[in-house]
């Protein structure tokens, strides 16, 4: 809004005081960012106070009884806290961010599905003691129509802006310079089952003071740089793209998601200030459904599905843990490959304080995303 108010203006005010960085999408990426965070910062005590009112607070039960003694403290602490999370990204995405761009209006999109679908499970399952019910949140097969029916949304529209974007209709592997053709119907059919998929991943990590948080934020920088690197010119002046330099797929108007995954990324740090060991509140399916599928929007746009699984290096591994340790009891007859599943609670088990575990994870996601970022310019 503040960008279309001040183009409005540009040949009046914005032209006499010689104000023009906001045409800029780094400036208003860092702009956004900061917002978000601040928003979060103001929103996160009156949501957490409301949580509190209407009795909105997880009870963490596992099948370990020692994993249940470390968590007791957990216990009806505040959680729907994702509206902070969402509210900071919206306000912030619709202030700064052209709102004619495609892939802006998409972003915002799949935000308000996936935060709507995650707030309706929350409210089912952590009110079901106060409306004397025994519904425990959405069924799965409920849940998985409403994820599979935002994500062939997102996919049919995302395909047709691809249209005239030779680079968008490939598809790219790491380390490989040249896109492999893709069908379009092969396309939508990936780009549902990534996005279907990528919704559940942050649920994994969720499971830790301020672990699921700290990790979205350091995915969500990367891909902000993704999209700036996706269709922003080296210079102002430079006909060269950072894609034709880097050798990574061009795809014109994605620099403008940056200022999305910017505001993603000053809202899970504001988010964190309440999130942090000790938690006042957790972000529950309401948060963590969205974020799960704005990293997967974010590398469809940018065309580099196969790089996330090492940008999220983190998730990949929770997933896998969950994924072996299933696999290896039923083959076992009952057998654990692990003490507890997704693997945070097993170092939990092992010993590590919870907050060893959330920051020594937080540095795994930053190398993560330090391995991806290197392997840009090796293709």
């Amino acid at each position: 809004m503040i960008y279309h108010l001040l183009w409005y203006l540009r040949d009046g005010f914005t032209h006499r005081i010689g104000f023009y960085a906001y045409q800029d999408v780094m400036f208003r990426s860092v702009v956004a960012a900061l917002v978000s965070f601040a928003i979060a910062i103001l929103l996160g005590p009156a949501i957490i106070r409301w949580l509190m009112r209407k009795k909105i607070g997880d009870q963490p039960q596992f099948h370990h009884t020692a994993l249940n003694e470390l968590t007791k403290e957990k216990i009806n602490t505040p959680t729907m806290g994702g509206l902070i999370i969402i509210l900071a990204v919206l306000s912030s995405t619709l202030l700064f961010a052209k709102l004619n761009n495609p892939f802006v209006q998409k972003a915002i999109v799949l935000v308000v599905w996936f935060g709507v679908l995650g707030s309706v499970d929350d409210w089912l399952k952590l009110t079901s003691h106060i409306r004397h019910r025994s519904r425990d949140g959405l069924k799965p097969w409920e849940k998985l129509i409403f994820q599979i029916g935002g994500a062939v949304l997102i996919s049919s529209f995302l395909y047709a802006d691809f249209a005239n974007i030779a680079d968008g209709k490939l598809f790219w592997l790491p380390f490989y310079k040249h896109g492999i053709p893709l069908a379009g119907w092969l396309f939508v059919l990936i780009a549902i089952f990534y996005i279907s998929a990528t919704s559940n991943a942050v649920n994994l990590a969720d499971g830790m003071d301020g672990l699921a948080a700290g990790c979205v934020g350091m995915v969500s920088m990367v891909l902000a740089i993704l999209c700036y690197v996706a269709s922003e010119r080296m210079t102002s002046t430079s006909p060269v793209t950072w894609a034709s330099y880097l050798l990574l797929p061009a795809i014109p108007q994605a620099g403008e998601l940056g200022i999305f995954y910017s505001a993603i990324f000053g809202a899970v740090l504001g988010f964190l200030w309440y999130n942090s060991h000790p938690a006042q509140v957790f972000m529950g399916d309401t948060g963590a459904l969205p974020l799960g599928a704005a990293m997967g929007y974010g590398a469809l746009v940018t065309r580099n599905e196969i790089l996330l699984l090492v940008i999220g290096g983190v998730f990949v591994m929770e997933l896998l843990s969950v994924i072996l340790q299933v696999s290896y009891f039923k083959y076992t007859g009952g057998k654990r490959m692990f003490k507890c599943a997704p693997i945070h609670h097993h170092f939990h088990l092992s010993g590590w304080s919870e907050p060893q575990v959330v920051v020594r994870f937080w540095l795994l996601a930053a190398v993560f995303a330090a391995i991806a970022l290197a392997t840009l310019k090796i293709r």
